[in-house]
């Protein structure tokens, strides 16, 4: 006979003896500030099956319920120990989210403050009115409500329409390599559009290599969580130097490609009267080192003539800002190049409005 997961992994021992269930949290982390912002709580069994695979068997043997109770009432009993300033998410299937061993667990602290109730999307959820009055119960005892794996299973988009979450958790099969492939980029920022139009938080989960962390930063997600940042510890771990010093450089870089900076072309600089025969583009400095003017080539002959400085920008300055603003010059100077110079006033280098124009149309 063809053994079930109920047989080969037994749950039942679990609930009588509690203490093989175990509870570790992985750090979430704010990106803009590169700290922790909360943590995850998840539960660790005995041996090498993996934790879907035990609630998995347990769901097939009529215990689901029990089992998702005990590492609730597990998860929530470290809510005395949670850093100020964070928070708790725990993960609730759901269909059983109005079982008894579950709404037991969840009613045991006596406020749900700094608590994140993640419901899962790996079972069909049929009574969405039901589980929308769960929900807003749980709100009116401080919890937030996330939708974990957003962008697969069951529930989908229907799921995020009803509930109306706080948080919304990328399925990791979307964040996963999408340094590399533009399409789960593409499906990344809609998830995003979306969670910012109901004044949710996104969060990309599963963040494994700088380079999926470098193109959430560029999306601006305000939450990563993974191994790349922090593993799952048993107790509430800190994050490390190392990774919020990741953290800093790339959303740093991140927002650095949004600016004009990426976009400078060198310019030389000449003094007024200095600047005789020499070919374009140039400025011309007055004796305080004020740009005056720019010395141009037109493209269509090639002669050299001058244009004031119509336009200054920091390099910090934004592309489509940069762009709205060189376009709204008087006609005769709105297609001259854009000049960047630094907090001194000193010159960094020049911006055309054809680069400007096409990193705007590229989304940056």
């Amino acid at each position: 006979m063809t053994s079930t997961l109920s047989d080969r992994w037994d749950c039942r021992p679990l609930l009588s003896g509690a203490d093989d269930l175990t509870i570790v949290f992985q750090p979430i982390v704010d990106l803009a500030s590169a700290s922790v912002a909360g943590y995850e709580a998840l539960a660790r069994f005995p041996g090498t099956a993996a934790p879907d695979v035990w609630f998995a068997a347990a769901h097939e043997a009529g215990l689901g319920a029990e089992l998702e109770g005990l590492a609730l009432r597990k998860a929530l009993a470290s809510l005395p120990d949670l850093p100020p300033n964070t928070f708790l998410t725990v993960n609730v299937s759901p269909h059983l989210l109005g079982a008894a061993p579950v709404a037991a667990a969840l009613a045991e602290p006596a406020t749900l403050r700094r608590v994140v109730v993640e419901l899962t999307e790996h079972m069909p959820t049929p009574d969405l009115a039901g589980l929308r009055a769960q929900t807003a119960a749980l709100r009116g005892r401080g919890a937030l409500i996330a939708i974990d794996d957003a962008g697969s299973g069951y529930a989908g988009l229907q799921q995020l329409a009803e509930i109306r979450p706080q948080l919304v958790k990328l399925d990791r099969a979307l964040v996963s390599g999408a340094d590399t492939d533009p399409v789960k980029t593409a499906l990344a920022e809609m998830v995003g559009a979306f969670t910012s139009r109901i004044d949710a938080w996104l969060l990309a989960e599963g963040i494994e290599t700088p380079g999926e962390l470098a193109a959430f930063a560029r999306l601006g997600v305000p939450l990563a969580q993974g191994w790349l940042l922090g593993r799952p510890a048993p107790h509430f771990a800190p994050l490390s130097p190392q990774a919020a010093q990741l953290v800093r450089t790339q959303v740093a870089r991140a927002q650095l490609s949004d600016s004009v900076a990426s976009l400078l072309r060198p310019l030389r600089q000449h003094g007024v009267g200095d600047d005789d025969g020499a070919p374009p583009p140039y400025v011309v400095l007055d004796d305080a080192e004020v740009p005056v003017e720019l010395v141009l080539a037109d493209p269509r002959t090639g002669a050299a003539y001058r244009a004031p400085v119509s336009l200054r920008v920091p390099p910090s300055a934004g592309v489509t800002e940069t762009l709205q603003r060189a376009l709204t010059r008087p006609p005769v100077h709105r297609f001259d190049p854009v000049l960047c110079t630094d907090r001194t006033g000193s010159v960094v280098g020049l911006l055309r409005v054809e680069d400007l124009a096409s990193a705007a149309a590229a989304g940056r």
